[in-house]
């Protein structure tokens, strides 16, 4: 109820509050595994739908979801320092709380790792936010274009006609797509959503067309291991 709202005389939940904003869900599987399968419809169709006997109440609900999770119980699987300490039936458990569908419906899904001390202090060379403002700038106003009249108004809220025609691949990235579907076992929704990604970052990089590099680097961004 409180992500998607309800009640007698349904009231908007947090899915609608987040409308055109970020909805950020930490440690996802601490959530029960209820309260985030209703996450699916607002994920797909960008609103909900609340059905009383009153009559059926629509509420808007297109958000960007960030979610953040350990991965294991103990929060250490992986870690090249400290060992796991869950047997490996909790860790199953853990991560039988997400559905498949529900992380279908997820388009990037990274693994971060416990940063060295080392790391903490470090300056680096990492790119200045004004001038990935400046590139996210131009990418949304080469999707306001390409969409411009059509009700659309950026790569994710492309439907399935929307993406082969947007989305067409050269030879090279398409034999690539084809051996990812098969390997790992992708599904259509996950194929569109693999695309609209690819399709964003041929438009952070200034490239009319999406290469077979952008396709890598998008089903990069769906894998967390």
């Amino acid at each position: 109820r409180t992500l998607i709202g309800g009640g007698a005389i349904p009231v908007p939940g947090e899915v609608t509050l987040s409308h055109n904003g970020v909805l950020f869900l930490d440690e996802l599987p601490e959530f029960s595994r209820t309260a985030l399968e209703v996450l699916r419809q607002p994920l797909e169709d960008r609103h909900v739908c609340l059905n009383r006997l009153r009559g059926s109440f629509v509420f808007p609900a297109s958000f960007l979801l960030v979610c953040a999770r350990n991965p294991c119980p103990c929060g250490y699987l992986g870690d090249p320092d400290r060992a796991c300490t869950c047997r490996p039936g909790d860790v199953e458990r853990y991560r039988r709380k997400l559905s498949g569908p529900l992380l279908d419906r997820i388009d990037m899904q990274i693994f971060v790792g416990r940063m060295a001390y080392g790391d903490i202090h470090s300056g680096g060379d990492e790119e200045p936010s004004a001038a990935i403002r400046k590139r996210v700038c131009a990418a949304r106003a080469r999707q306001q274009a390409r969409f411009a009249g059509t009700g659309t108004r950026c790569n994710a809220e492309m439907d399935h006609r929307q993406v082969e025609h947007w989305c067409r691949l050269q030879p090279d990235g398409d034999a690539l797509l084809h051996h990812a579907y098969d390997m790992l076992g992708l599904s259509a929704r996950s194929y569109d959503r693999v695309l609209k990604v690819a399709r964003t970052i041929a438009d952070l990089a200034g490239s009319g067309i999406v290469q077979a590099d952008h396709v890598a680097e998008a089903l990069q961004l769906r894998n967390d291991r």
